[in-house]
């Protein structure tokens, strides 16, 4: 039977036996120590004997309990490295201060003074050497357990204080093994950095192919969104999976960990550069105001929350129908109030529907808000239009309850969350966010009290629902991603920027705006799935590359969707005085027209002929 190599013996041992043998070697290293100081101080080696006895006992007397009281005892050696050795480095420089003091500095008969010098230093060497070897010795048997090499082999891009950071961090790290920096500054091309060779950015395919990389870690945080979208397409050519770090303010925050590493960012799939938002506008209807969000768990809801708290309003009111996400966003809120030390404006979690009208009246007279955000919508085209009767009660109806309430309770302005598929729509949820559109610009049309607006913008990555995450855990899924159709395009954002031009457009408005917020170009969804798909590593398995990793199904179009969105419904959209911000041109209705569609609503829901309220609803928002 074949016996189990030395170094798998030490492995298996208890914690506490692997502390005796490292104290046996470390006192036997004292002594070898010594004995080598004698032979350098005398030239010839000597017997130790009891003449050197004093030497021996002060040396294990001393340098034993110094390095237990320093943690030496409590690192795991296979995972040794520069923080172990510079403890080495503290604890023997103690000793020897010691030992130095007695031998040389007093002197002791029978043992050269200089050997009170020399001793120490040969003893840091030697316990040093130590360390390495169970590095090497007993961390590549470890490895070797744990299933061979490294997961993954990653090549840093960036060369700078947030590469080398990542770096150290990864040492040791049973899932990544860095083996190299990639930098665009040529000058840096072929330096060594914390023992790495730094390569050319511009030669990073033939070197992943070089060293067998199969991740590249972005470590550029500083770089503009251009700069990354730039990198990211040559990395995708590259078929290599990427990770980012932090952004540039967050790694002020503290130093890099392996936590920090995650996903690619959705502003680096988008390739779109956010525009910085205009301060004053931001605070314009927020700070010390009350303000009241509906549908403050969901996505749009819950980023307006976040980034209307950090302008620090008078008050907040969070309010949704779902207890687990108000609870949530609630929660969330707290804790980003204390952790940025904001205010002491107060937090009010109003669990309800806007469909009650009872509740809704009684929370805006109890809080009075001076700003209205109205998020609260049935957004999934499929589920509305499979539920449409509660599709057009919640967005249209509990619109309309809502206006009403924030109009005779006196807020000064009220925003409607409206989405691309209002414009000429082809389902129900388009539909029912148009007449509620309609509705607003006639109620805006016979009063002033309170400015009405609507803000219009296509799909938002990274929300519920969203194709982004849903590509994401396909692919983590081995696949297919699914896609409706191969020429089905829309518009995106991210949350933060669509929540921020929100903010903004709001402070615009003088009532009965539609502002249209600026998309950027369409986005092929075959496009995204294929583009996430390259930028994690693999191929997609098409006609023209059979051995492809992952399939792109199309599954057809679903139910009242189309392929084609569009944000306007006339011509020639209004600039602003923000780039990002539009108004559109568009027709509307009066009082007494609205007020007959809702009638006419309400009466094909309570004589439940649905097909005829769907027809109704969307021929309507179509004229």
């Amino acid at each position: 039977m074949e016996q189990p190599a030395l170094n798998a013996v030490l492995l298996n041992l208890p914690r506490s036996a692997k502390r005796l043998v490292v104290l046996v070697v470390d006192a036997s290293l004292c002594v070898l120590a010594l004995w080598l100081a004698l032979y350098l101080r005398l030239g010839e080696f000597v017997y130790l004997n009891q003449q050197n006895a004093l030497a021996i006992v002060a040396s294990l007397g001393l340098a034993l309990p110094i390095f237990l009281l320093n943690g030496l005892y409590r690192a795991i050696f296979r995972y040794s490295g520069w923080p172990a050795l510079m403890t080495v480095a503290k604890s023997v420089i103690i000793y020897g201060v010691i030992y130095a003091s007695i031998f040389t500095a007093i002197g002791v008969a029978g043992t050269p003074r200089t050997v009170g010098i020399i001793q120490p230093i040969l003893l840091f060497l030697l316990i040093g050497a130590s360390r390495g070897l169970a590095y090497y010795w007993l961390g590549g048997e470890y490895r070797r357990r744990v299933g061979g090499n490294e997961k993954e082999r990653v090549l840093v891009y960036g060369a700078g204080s947030a590469g080398r950071q990542i770096a150290a961090a990864l040492v040791g790290n049973r899932e990544m093994k860095i083996v190299g920096f990639l930098d665009d500054d040529a000058r840096l091309a072929g330096q060594v950095l914390n023992g790495l060779t730094i390569y050319p950015a511009a030669k990073m395919i033939e070197q992943s192919l070089i060293l067998k990389v199969t991740t590249i870690l972005l470590a550029i945080p500083s770089a503009n969104q251009k700069r990354r979208h730039e990198i990211i397409e040559r990395i995708r050519e590259a078929k290599l999976l990427v990770r980012t770090l932090p952004s540039i303010t967050e790694i002020a925050q503290g130093k890099v960990s392996i936590n920090d590493i995650k996903e690619l960012e959705i502003d680096d799939l988008l390739g779109r550069s956010p525009v910085e938002p205009d301060i004053a506008l931001l605070k314009q209807t927020i700070t010390a105001k009350t303000v009241l969000i509906t549908g403050a768990g969901g996505s749009i809801g819950s980023e307006l929350c976040r980034q209307i708290i950090r302008l620090e309003p008078h008050q907040i009111v969070l309010v949704d129908h779902s207890e687990f996400a108000l609870y949530q966003i609630y929660e969330e809120l707290l804790a980003i109030q204390e952790k940025n030390n904001l205010g002491v404006g107060r937090i009010v979690a109003a669990l309800g529907s806007v469909r009650d009208q009872a509740f809704v009246s009684q929370t805006l007279k109890s809080w009075n808000p001076d700003t209205v955000y109205h998020a609260a919508a049935y957004k999934h085209v499929p589920l509305v239009e499979e539920n449409s009767v509660e599709g057009i009660r919640n967005n249209v109806l509990g619109t309309k309850i809502m206006a009403e309430a924030a109009i005779e309770m006196g807020a000064k302005n009220f925003v409607l969350i409206s989405t691309d598929k209002a414009v000429r729509p082809t389902n129900v949820m388009g539909a029912s966010k148009r007449i509620a559109e309609l509705l607003l610009q006639a109620l805006s049309a016979e009063q002033t009290r309170t400015c009405l607006s609507m803000v219009r913008f296509g799909n938002v990555l990274g929300s519920s629902g969203s194709v982004v995450p849903k590509f994401r855990q396909q692919i983590a899924d081995g696949g297919p991603v699914s896609v409706t159709h191969p020429d089905v395009t829309r518009y995106f954002m991210t949350i933060p920027e669509a929540a921020q031009l929100v903010i903004q457009s709001a402070a615009m408005a003088k009532g009965g705006e539609v502002f249209l917020l600026d998309m950027g170009e369409p986005i092929r969804i075959a496009d995204l799935a294929r583009r996430m798909i390259e930028l994690s590593g693999l191929t997609v398995r098409d006609d023209k590359n059979e051995d492809g990793d992952i399939d792109i199904s199309f599954t057809g179009l679903r139910p009242g969707e189309k392929l084609y969105e569009e944000l306007l419904l006339g011509t020639n959209p209004t600039p602003t005085t923000h780039p990002r911000i539009m108004k559109g041109e568009e027709r509307a209705i009066s009082t007494a027209e609205v007020e007959e569609v809702l009638q006419k609503i309400e009466g094909f829901i309570a004589d439940k002929n649905l097909n005829v309220l769907r027809d109704f609803v969307i021929g309507l928002a179509q004229d």
